[in-house]
């Protein structure tokens, strides 16, 4: 393998192939959906309803899975891509900070950062497709869509942004996140806006 992954419990048989999606499928639909949700926020007209707190969560969500385990699997599997990866975290602590009580007046700076989020991010995939399996990027998939539940829903740019703290302090402040934003009627899901951006 080239990607490190816990191993697989024993299976009957060497045809063995995990079902879920893909990460470069998942992370690339997530940027789509990101990226449209802050120009609608921006343009004139009417703002989804909810949108700025949905877009607050669906990045939060978005940036813990990925530090949790597609930076790790670069990293890993990436030659050369340390210091990429390195710059990838340093936006997302940027934009995790933007995103502290964002207003209005924040958006377009919060919109710049995630183009430039995606444009970082969108290369390392690409190489770490190159030296991953179907099957590991499927597992990473998986593994990505469950450190996303787990997730914070509210920026917090001082907690670890690498493993193995992040993958141990994120879904507990995540708990937190989720009990604070049922009491406070908080909407946190893209399904949940007026109009939710295409899949």
């Amino acid at each position: 393998m080239s990607v490190h992954l816990p191993p697989l419990p024993p299976t009957p048989g060497d045809d063995y192939q995990p079902t879920g999606r893909s990460i470069a499928d998942l992370v690339a639909e997530e940027h789509r959906q990101l990226l449209q949700l802050t120009r609608r926020l921006i343009e004139p007209g009417p703002d989804p309803e909810h949108g700025r707190d949905v877009l607050v969560a669906a990045l939060s969500r978005h940036l813990s899975g990925e530090e949790q385990y597609l930076l790790p699997a670069v990293r890993h599997a990436v030659e050369g891509a340390n210091p990429l990866v390195d710059e990838v975290l340093t936006g997302d602590v940027e934009l995790l900070r933007a995103l502290q009580g964002l207003t209005d007046d924040g958006l377009p700076d919060v919109a710049a950062r995630v183009e430039a989020h995606a444009r970082a991010v969108d290369p390392l995939m690409q190489r770490l497709c190159a030296a991953a399996t179907e099957e590991e990027l499927i597992r990473l998939g998986n593994r990505l869509e469950i450190a996303e539940e787990a997730a914070p829903t509210r920026p917090h740019p001082a907690v670890p942004h690498n493993p193995p703290w992040n993958r141990i302090v994120e879904p507990a402040v995540g708990v937190v996140d989720k009990v604070r934003d049922v009491l406070a009627g908080r909407h946190t899901q893209l399904g949940e806006l007026t109009e939710p951006p295409p899949r």
